[in-house]
Protein backbone atom coordinates (compact mmCIF):
# COMPACT_ATOMS: atom_id res chain seq x y z
CA UNK A 1 0.00 0.00 0.00
CA UNK A 2 1.23 3.78 -0.92
CA UNK A 3 0.47 6.85 0.30
CA UNK A 4 -0.92 9.32 -2.77
CA UNK A 5 -0.79 12.85 -1.80
CA UNK A 6 -3.94 15.10 -2.56
CA UNK A 7 -2.69 16.74 -5.16
CA UNK A 8 -1.75 13.69 -6.90
CA UNK A 9 -4.86 12.03 -6.39
CA UNK A 10 -6.78 15.13 -7.49
CA UNK A 11 -4.92 15.45 -11.10
CA UNK A 12 -5.03 11.62 -11.40
CA UNK A 13 -9.04 12.27 -10.75
CA UNK A 14 -8.94 14.72 -13.41
CA UNK A 15 -6.94 12.65 -15.84
CA UNK A 16 -10.00 9.88 -15.34
CA UNK A 17 -12.61 12.40 -15.87
CA UNK A 18 -10.68 14.04 -18.69
CA UNK A 19 -10.95 10.03 -20.25
CA UNK A 20 -14.55 10.00 -19.56
CA UNK A 21 -15.66 12.62 -21.83
CA UNK A 22 -14.39 10.85 -24.96
CA UNK A 23 -17.48 8.63 -25.92
CA UNK A 24 -15.47 5.79 -26.67
CA UNK A 25 -13.89 4.70 -23.48
CA UNK A 26 -13.45 1.32 -21.66
CA UNK A 27 -12.46 -0.50 -17.95
CA UNK A 28 -10.38 -2.64 -17.96
CA UNK A 29 -8.99 -4.23 -14.82
CA UNK A 30 -7.23 -1.13 -12.72
CA UNK A 31 -7.00 1.03 -15.85
CA UNK A 32 -9.32 2.95 -17.81
CA UNK A 33 -8.70 3.57 -21.20
CA UNK A 34 -10.04 6.18 -23.08
CA UNK A 35 -9.85 6.05 -27.57
CA UNK A 36 -10.45 8.89 -30.21
CA UNK A 37 -12.32 7.28 -33.02
CA UNK A 38 -11.22 9.58 -35.21
CA UNK A 39 -7.72 9.56 -34.83
CA UNK A 40 -4.84 7.66 -34.21
CA UNK A 41 -2.74 9.94 -32.90
CA UNK A 42 -1.04 8.52 -29.78
CA UNK A 43 -1.32 11.11 -27.24
CA UNK A 44 -5.20 11.06 -28.24
CA UNK A 45 -5.64 7.29 -27.17
CA UNK A 46 -4.20 6.40 -23.69
CA UNK A 47 -5.05 5.10 -20.05
CA UNK A 48 -4.67 6.00 -16.64
CA UNK A 49 -4.82 3.28 -13.67
CA UNK A 50 -6.48 3.51 -10.64
CA UNK A 51 -4.75 5.00 -7.83
CA UNK A 52 -2.35 2.78 -5.90
CA UNK A 53 -2.77 0.14 -8.36
CA UNK A 54 -0.76 -3.32 -8.71
CA UNK A 55 -2.00 -4.33 -12.15
CA UNK A 56 -2.24 -8.32 -12.60
CA UNK A 57 -0.42 -9.87 -15.62
CA UNK A 58 -3.71 -10.70 -16.61
CA UNK A 59 -5.24 -7.22 -16.69
CA UNK A 60 -1.97 -5.85 -18.80
CA UNK A 61 -3.00 -8.50 -20.86
CA UNK A 62 -6.65 -7.19 -21.43
CA UNK A 63 -5.56 -3.95 -21.80
CA UNK A 64 -3.27 -4.58 -24.77
CA UNK A 65 -5.88 -6.28 -26.16
CA UNK A 66 -8.08 -3.48 -25.75
CA UNK A 67 -5.62 -1.11 -27.82
CA UNK A 68 -5.39 -3.67 -30.71
CA UNK A 69 -8.64 -4.36 -30.64
CA UNK A 70 -8.78 -0.22 -32.15
CA UNK A 71 -5.65 -0.65 -33.96
CA UNK A 72 -3.98 1.88 -31.57
CA UNK A 73 -0.57 1.71 -29.42
CA UNK A 74 -1.39 0.01 -26.51
CA UNK A 75 0.02 3.38 -24.10
CA UNK A 76 -0.90 5.22 -20.73
CA UNK A 77 -0.51 8.71 -19.39
CA UNK A 78 -0.92 9.01 -16.12
CA UNK A 79 0.28 10.62 -12.72
CA UNK A 80 3.30 8.58 -11.96
CA UNK A 81 3.20 9.03 -7.56
CA UNK A 82 -0.29 8.29 -8.01
CA UNK A 83 0.52 4.73 -9.01
CA UNK A 84 3.75 3.45 -8.33
CA UNK A 85 3.27 0.03 -9.08
CA UNK A 86 2.19 0.17 -12.43
CA UNK A 87 5.64 1.43 -14.34
CA UNK A 88 7.45 -1.73 -12.97
CA UNK A 89 4.88 -4.14 -13.70
CA UNK A 90 4.43 -2.49 -17.02
CA UNK A 91 8.08 -2.56 -18.02
CA UNK A 92 7.87 -6.48 -17.13
CA UNK A 93 5.26 -6.71 -19.75
CA UNK A 94 7.75 -5.04 -22.73
CA UNK A 95 6.35 -1.70 -22.18
CA UNK A 96 8.92 1.45 -22.69
CA UNK A 97 8.98 5.00 -20.99
CA UNK A 98 8.02 7.20 -23.76
CA UNK A 99 9.20 10.36 -21.43
CA UNK A 100 8.35 12.03 -17.67
CA UNK A 101 7.03 15.28 -18.01
CA UNK A 102 7.13 17.59 -15.20
CA UNK A 103 3.60 18.63 -13.66
CA UNK A 104 3.37 22.62 -12.96
CA UNK A 105 0.35 23.73 -11.26
CA UNK A 106 -0.94 27.25 -10.60
CA UNK A 107 -3.79 27.67 -8.01
CA UNK A 108 -5.90 30.80 -7.55
CA UNK A 109 -3.56 34.02 -7.04
CA UNK A 110 -2.51 36.68 -9.15
CA UNK A 111 -0.97 35.40 -12.43
CA UNK A 112 2.51 37.61 -13.47
CA UNK A 113 0.98 40.22 -16.27
CA UNK A 114 2.83 39.14 -19.77
CA UNK A 115 2.17 40.45 -22.90
CA UNK A 116 3.83 40.58 -26.15
CA UNK A 117 4.28 44.49 -28.14
CA UNK A 118 2.97 43.41 -31.41
CA UNK A 119 0.04 40.94 -30.30
CA UNK A 120 -3.47 41.53 -28.90
CA UNK A 121 -4.72 38.77 -26.82
CA UNK A 122 -8.69 37.26 -26.24
CA UNK A 123 -11.18 34.63 -25.95
CA UNK A 124 -12.85 32.82 -29.05
CA UNK A 125 -15.72 34.21 -30.36
CA UNK A 126 -17.21 32.35 -33.09
CA UNK A 127 -16.75 29.27 -35.15
CA UNK A 128 -14.14 31.25 -37.66
CA UNK A 129 -11.75 31.66 -34.46
CA UNK A 130 -12.02 28.21 -33.50
CA UNK A 131 -10.96 27.31 -36.81
CA UNK A 132 -8.24 29.64 -37.31
CA UNK A 133 -7.13 28.62 -34.15
CA UNK A 134 -7.08 24.70 -34.82
CA UNK A 135 -5.01 26.00 -38.25
CA UNK A 136 -2.65 27.86 -36.12
CA UNK A 137 -1.99 24.31 -33.62
CA UNK A 138 -1.43 22.17 -36.33
CA UNK A 139 1.22 24.81 -37.80
CA UNK A 140 2.73 25.06 -34.42
CA UNK A 141 3.14 21.61 -34.16
CA UNK A 142 4.13 20.55 -37.15
CA UNK A 143 0.78 18.90 -38.40
CA UNK A 144 -0.62 18.86 -41.31
CA UNK A 145 -4.34 18.01 -40.27
CA UNK A 146 -6.01 20.62 -37.78
CA UNK A 147 -8.47 19.15 -35.98
CA UNK A 148 -11.47 22.19 -35.20
CA UNK A 149 -13.85 19.71 -34.02
CA UNK A 150 -11.67 18.86 -30.96
CA UNK A 151 -11.96 22.19 -30.02
CA UNK A 152 -15.22 22.80 -30.51
CA UNK A 153 -16.08 20.26 -28.29
CA UNK A 154 -13.66 21.61 -25.27
CA UNK A 155 -15.84 25.36 -26.02
CA UNK A 156 -18.71 23.59 -26.14
CA UNK A 157 -18.00 21.41 -22.56
CA UNK A 158 -16.81 24.78 -20.69
CA UNK A 159 -13.30 24.82 -21.58
CA UNK A 160 -11.83 28.15 -22.89
CA UNK A 161 -9.90 28.98 -26.45
CA UNK A 162 -7.66 31.84 -25.90
CA UNK A 163 -5.99 33.54 -29.16
CA UNK A 164 -3.06 36.35 -30.33
CA UNK A 165 -3.06 37.81 -33.09
CA UNK A 166 -0.63 40.07 -34.74
CA UNK A 167 -1.64 43.95 -34.00
CA UNK A 168 -0.33 45.05 -37.25
CA UNK A 169 -1.81 42.40 -39.47
CA UNK A 170 -4.73 40.99 -37.21
CA UNK A 171 -3.39 37.26 -38.40
CA UNK A 172 -3.86 34.74 -35.60
CA UNK A 173 -0.41 33.69 -34.29
CA UNK A 174 -0.54 31.82 -30.92
CA UNK A 175 -3.55 30.14 -29.72
CA UNK A 176 -3.80 27.53 -26.45
CA UNK A 177 -6.99 25.88 -24.44
CA UNK A 178 -7.80 25.54 -20.67
CA UNK A 179 -9.76 22.21 -20.56
CA UNK A 180 -13.02 22.31 -18.50
CA UNK A 181 -12.83 21.88 -14.81
CA UNK A 182 -13.38 18.40 -12.99
CA UNK A 183 -13.98 19.23 -9.29
CA UNK A 184 -12.50 22.91 -9.95
CA UNK A 185 -9.17 21.10 -12.09
CA UNK A 186 -8.65 22.75 -15.47
CA UNK A 187 -5.49 21.64 -17.42
CA UNK A 188 -3.72 24.60 -19.67
CA UNK A 189 -3.31 22.36 -23.05
CA UNK A 190 -1.99 23.14 -26.86
CA UNK A 191 -0.29 26.26 -26.29
CA UNK A 192 0.81 26.70 -29.85
CA UNK A 193 2.74 30.13 -31.64
CA UNK A 194 3.51 30.18 -35.10
CA UNK A 195 7.25 30.07 -35.65
CA UNK A 196 7.87 33.75 -37.08
CA UNK A 197 6.47 34.86 -33.80
CA UNK A 198 8.06 32.93 -31.21
CA UNK A 199 10.43 34.10 -28.30
CA UNK A 200 8.19 37.43 -27.48
CA UNK A 201 5.97 36.17 -24.59
CA UNK A 202 3.26 35.53 -26.55
CA UNK A 203 3.32 31.70 -24.86
CA UNK A 204 3.39 33.05 -21.34
CA UNK A 205 1.14 35.55 -21.98
CA UNK A 206 -1.54 33.19 -23.44
CA UNK A 207 -1.34 30.88 -20.62
CA UNK A 208 -1.83 33.34 -18.21
CA UNK A 209 -5.10 34.51 -20.12
CA UNK A 210 -6.31 31.01 -20.13
CA UNK A 211 -5.58 30.42 -16.11
CA UNK A 212 -6.92 34.05 -15.39
CA UNK A 213 -9.99 33.20 -16.95
CA UNK A 214 -10.27 29.76 -15.62
CA UNK A 215 -10.38 30.68 -12.20
CA UNK A 216 -12.45 33.41 -13.02
CA UNK A 217 -14.95 30.70 -14.22
CA UNK A 218 -14.34 28.57 -10.65
CA UNK A 219 -11.53 26.89 -11.25
CA UNK A 220 -9.34 26.48 -8.38
CA UNK A 221 -6.23 24.94 -9.52
CA UNK A 222 -4.29 24.90 -13.20
CA UNK A 223 -1.90 22.38 -14.26
CA UNK A 224 0.77 21.94 -17.34
CA UNK A 225 3.29 19.73 -18.74
CA UNK A 226 6.13 21.37 -20.13
CA UNK A 227 7.57 19.73 -23.07
CA UNK A 228 11.15 21.64 -22.45
CA UNK A 229 13.32 23.90 -20.04
CA UNK A 230 12.38 26.34 -22.53
CA UNK A 231 8.95 25.96 -22.02
CA UNK A 232 9.29 25.13 -18.07
CA UNK A 233 10.73 28.69 -17.70
CA UNK A 234 7.96 30.19 -19.80
CA UNK A 235 5.26 28.88 -17.45
CA UNK A 236 7.41 29.97 -14.36
CA UNK A 237 7.30 33.40 -15.49
CA UNK A 238 3.40 32.95 -15.48
CA UNK A 239 3.09 31.89 -11.85
CA UNK A 240 3.15 28.14 -12.47
CA UNK A 241 5.45 26.51 -9.92
CA UNK A 242 6.91 22.43 -10.61
CA UNK A 243 4.90 20.28 -8.23
CA UNK A 244 4.92 16.36 -9.77
CA UNK A 245 5.74 13.99 -12.66
CA UNK A 246 3.38 12.71 -15.52
CA UNK A 247 4.72 9.33 -17.04
CA UNK A 248 4.08 8.50 -20.61
CA UNK A 249 4.60 4.65 -20.98
CA UNK A 250 3.62 2.73 -24.32
CA UNK A 251 4.29 -0.94 -26.12
CA UNK A 252 6.02 -1.08 -29.03
CA UNK A 253 4.74 -2.72 -31.90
Amino acid sequence: MTTVSPLDRRLQAYLRAYALRLSDHERVGCFLASFDAGSDNPFRNYAVPDDGAEPTEAEIAALVSAFVRRKRKPRLEYIAAAAPFVEPALVNAAFEVERRLPVMTCRRRPLTALSGPHAVFALAQNDADIVQAAEVGASAYGSETPHPDALRRLVAQGGVLGIARDSRSGRMIGAGVATPPNEGVTEIVGIGVLSDFRRRGIAGALTALLAGEAFARGASLAWLTPGDASAQRIYARAGFVPASEQLHISKPP
